[in-house]
């Protein structure tokens, strides 16, 4: 019989690594294939596969978003694709694997070291998109946002400003939320687009260009560039430079490391820095001063980009830029994305107990993890209904999340907090206008459940 192995990880490690990985382990399990799957997420590696089990495998399946150090399948066949697929598709993925045909074996050693070249080089151009080292630098940076967000939250208990008052313990969280959590926000996120990128040999001049961004103003902005500048620049030199077998050995820890951090250092220093941090000030000023119109329309755009794709590309743009934003002390659109978040799994859960006739048992029943889900704000709750039927779910959700956005950034919300859900309402002071974004929550969550009452048809006739 034929072995297949597997690894999920998304950007967060939270919903979409775990739901992938269900869904491949029933899939395999229904056609009688033997399946591991190894979980990358917010823990860490779970079911991590050994270099047995790679070895014996038939194929690999890669769903996954991030980097899931892929060197060590060099040889074996792979079928890669991102997170979303292995949820919506694990049939096929698990059809393509078994097709494929099994790695020829190495006649030398020469021959293999070629094949496992070969297929570092293949999977090495795969793998080098743009998106994916951006959400590989998102998926390191998030603990640390969250946990920074929650630490300064807690500070407001004892009131908003009482963090100033030296000594004290709201002092103390605001200094380990803020002046160290929230200090290695962008480091982090340049550090691991850069490690995306070229390996270890990106990481110091990623984590260098990331400080400089935040030292010079340019923000999370800033460290995005310094972090492509830094992995590109050492993947160059590790190409370019040639050197002998005797000094083989502080090229990666001497040259590329010195060099490269130079080039990023300087250019953030004299080119990059300055003009970056006058588009985070205009880009500040302009948010800081919206007027109802323009709120409403950021609003609408956020909430929409949040239910879109709930947790693909477009929902992680906003919830990286509103994220963003909090080191710059603006908070509303981070009241947006969390309530337009939230509205979607909320909304079909709604809509399994006003429309029972219009869902499956089954489906009624995932509504009740959908609802734990979202007051979570944990937005991939929906991913089953919208799997069913994108058609009319995926527009109702994204009705209901531009609604609460609209709303919330129309009521000028505020919240200090990046994650948690209806829970960051249990710490004081953390949301400003409360009542307008419980208002915000409801109303979205009603509008989506409305629209996919009545565009869903009975499953009787369905």
């Amino acid at each position: 019989m034929k072995k297949l192995l597997a690894v999920t990880s998304c950007p967060t490690g939270i919903a979409h690594t775990y739901m992938a990985a269900e869904s491949l382990l029933k899939t395999a399990e229904e056609k009688g294939v033997e399946l591991k799957v190894e979980k990358r997420g917010a823990l860490g590696v779970e079911d991590e596969l050994t270099e047995q089990e790679i070895r014996e495998a038939h194929a690999i399946i890669i769903a996954a978003d991030t980097d899931v150090a892929e060197a060590r399948f060099a040889g074996k066949p792979v079928v890669k694709v991102g997170v979303a697929e292995g949820i919506k598709n694990p049939s096929g993925l698990i059809e393509q694997a078994l097709a494929k045909e099994a790695a020829p074996q190495a006649s030398s050693t020469a021959d293999f070291a070629s094949q496992v070249d070969q297929a570092k080089q293949e999977r090495g151009a795969k793998r080098s998109g743009p998106y994916k080292h951006l959400m590989t630098g998102v998926s390191h940076m998030l603990p640390l946002v969250v946990a920074g967000g929650i630490i300064i939250a807690l500070s407001f208990i004892f009131g908003i400003h009482a963090f100033e008052q030296k000594g004290t313990l709201a002092a103390a969280l605001m200094d380990i939320g803020g002046g160290a959590a929230f200090a290695l926000m962008v480091p982090i996120l340049a550090g691991f687009i850069s490690f995306s990128i070229a390996d270890k040999v990106g990481l110091a001049p990623g984590l260098v260009g990331g400080m400089l961004a935040s030292k010079l103003g340019a923000g999370f902005i800033g460290g995005i560039i310094a972090g492509f500048i830094a992995g590109y620049t050492a993947q160059w030199l590790k190409k370019a430079i040639k050197s002998p077998k005797s000094l083989e050995g502080i090229k990666p820890i001497l040259i590329i490391p010195v060099l490269s951090t130079l080039v990023v250092g300087l250019l953030m220093t004299y080119v990059i820095g300055t003009p970056v941090k006058a588009i985070m000030d205009g880009l500040t000023h302009w948010l800081m001063g919206l007027n109802s119109a323009n709120a409403v329309l950021l609003g609408l755009l956020l909430g929409a980009m949040m239910a879109f794709d709930m947790g693909g590309p477009l929902n992680k743009a906003a919830y990286t830029f509103a994220v963003g934003l909090l080191g710059d002390h603006v908070y509303g659109p981070m009241a947006a994305v969390m309530v337009a978040g939230m509205t979607p799994p909320l909304g079909l859960w709604l809509a399994t107990l006003i429309a029972k006739k219009k869902f499956t048992k089954e489906e009624r029943e995932a509504g009740k993890v959908a609802s734990v889900m979202g007051i979570a704000f944990i937005t991939e709750g929906v991913i089953p209904f919208a799997v069913a039927d994108p058609f009319r779910v995926i527009p109702a959700t994204m009705a209901g999340s531009a609604l609460a956005g609209a709303l919330s950034m129309v009521f000028g919300v505020t919240l200090q907090a990046p994650h948690g859900g209806i829970f960051v309402l249990m710490i004081p002071n953390t949301v400003g206008h409360l009542l307008a974004y419980t208002v915000s929550i409801i109303a979205g969550t009603v509008l989506t459940a409305i629209i996919v009452s009545i565009l869903k048809k009975p499953k009787e006739t369905a």
